[in-house]
């Protein structure tokens, strides 16, 4: 069984260093205590949606928040509940390794398998590489915020600017993917979780004298890590070749409602507002069948029987969740804001659902600060509170354009957000 640990007990990576939280560090917030529970690939059995929903029901203020990495935060804990939520979670499964619970941030293509869209499933790389991770002592010293994407081919999570992807391909290959350059290298597809390590170690090599915590951060960018992962995988005997693949500039989340691919049960994909699930919601969907939570504050529900579809989907739109592409909250995203974060200059969560109307074309998100916490990738509207009121900006990969600066002004500030983000066609 695991050993339950207090936050306390985890030592940073180094002085000053990495403070990303987890489940055995916790982080203090004005609502009180928050853990991130890491889900490679956002998946949960039942059993284990269980085990969530009750630590948040006896150790938080009872709801599970959604990231945009398919993880889950709970908040409103104890500061010393650290020894029971590890042994909580422990025996669920949910922490295979104390000194690995950190790191194992890992997105996949929710729908992979289901539809019928993807090259390959990349259920398979998911288990390897979570395993291949929690037996490595050398990925330990990964940051927080080191991310892996395994996409399935139709390019979802490949533009989420993970600092690893990888891809499959319908030849027996996959490509890895390391940084944002639209250069990969192609391998066998059974040695791709094996490659995404090697890779990583190689980064943790070139790191130490820069400062580094992702591979953006690198002096010289991924260009010449990309050539030592290329003579380390040869030196381990795998084929590799160098090749050239666009990484998309926008992340397509799964369409809303029944999953269609002609299997024999059925699939259905549902967006959370504002990314937070209340008890009953999460019950709702824990009681469904097994759960993949999307990087986009979502969730997938698989192996629903197709006799039983139409009133799950009916229930879950009732509870709130959003079923179609038609509701109001569609796109509509936010950081924890005020009064949970000291930091925040706002209460944006508020902000955000006083300010819902039409269905907007591009998504929105609500930021307290400037750090932008959580924002979603590609191109969307951004709205941040400021000292001077709320600046809207129109982003676009790395570029960002400010279209209006409202202040104390609800109805103008929500008719400037509606503006920004252009009605859906």
């Amino acid at each position: 069984m695991l050993a339950a640990m207090p936050p306390s007990a985890v030592p940073p990576r180094s002085p000053g260093g990495d403070a990303c939280p987890g489940t055995l560090r916790l982080h203090r917030a004005d609502d009180g205590a928050l853990a991130r529970v890491r889900l490679p690939g956002g998946v949960l059995t039942v059993a284990r949606a269980n085990a969530l929903g009750e630590a948040a029901a006896r150790l938080g203020d009872g709801e599970l928040h959604l990231t945009s990495r398919g993880n889950v935060q709970l908040r409103g804990l104890a500061p010393d509940c650290g020894a029971e939520l590890a042994g909580l979670l422990g025996r669920a499964g949910l922490l295979p390794s104390e000194r690995h619970e950190r790191i194992r941030n890992v997105v996949a293509s929710p729908l992979a398998g289901l539809d019928g869209l993807g090259a390959a499933e990349v259920g398979p790389w998911l288990s390897a590489l979570d395993r291949l991770l929690c037996g490595s002592d050398r990925a330990t010293a990964l940051s927080g915020r080191f991310l892996f994407a395994l996409d399935d081919g139709r390019g979802d999570v490949d533009a989420l600017g993970a600092d690893l992807t990888l891809l499959a391909r319908a030849d027996g290959d996959a490509m890895l993917r390391i940084g944002d350059t639209d250069a990969v290298l192609r391998v066998p597809a059974a040695e791709a979780p094996r490659a995404a390590l090697l890779a990583a170690e190689a980064f943790l090599d070139a790191a130490p004298d820069t400062g580094a915590w992702r591979v953006k951060d690198l002096p010289g960018g991924s260009a010449a890590l990309a050539d030592d992962v290329v003579r380390r995988l040869r030196q381990t005997g795998t084929a590799v070749s160098e090749d050239r693949h666009p990484r998309p500039h926008a992340s397509v989340p799964p369409v809303l409602g029944r999953v269609h691919g002609g299997r024999r049960d059925v699939a259905l994909s549902v967006g959370v507002p504002l990314g937070r699930l209340d008890p009953n919601q999460w019950r709702l969907l824990a009681g469904a069948g097994e759960l993949r939570l999307t990087p986009w504050r979502g969730v997938v529900v698989t192996g629903v029987s197709p006799d039983h579809a139409d009133e799950l989907l009916a229930a879950l739109s009732e509870a709130g969740l959003i079923t179609g592409p038609g509701s109001p909250w569609a796109g509509v995203g936010a950081c924890i804001g005020r009064p949970g974060c000291a930091k925040s200059l706002a209460d944006v969560r508020a902000e955000a659902g006083a300010a819902v109307g039409p269905v907007g074309r591009l998504p929105v998100y609500w930021s307290g600060c400037e750090r932008r916490c959580g924002h979603p990738h590609g191109e969307w509207i951004d709205v941040v509170a400021t000292p001077d009121g709320h600046r809207i900006s129109h982003v676009t990969g790395d570029r960002s354009d400010a279209t209006a600066t409202v202040r104390d002004n609800p109805a103008a500030l929500a008719a400037a957000v509606a503006a920004a983000r252009g009605s859906r066609t």
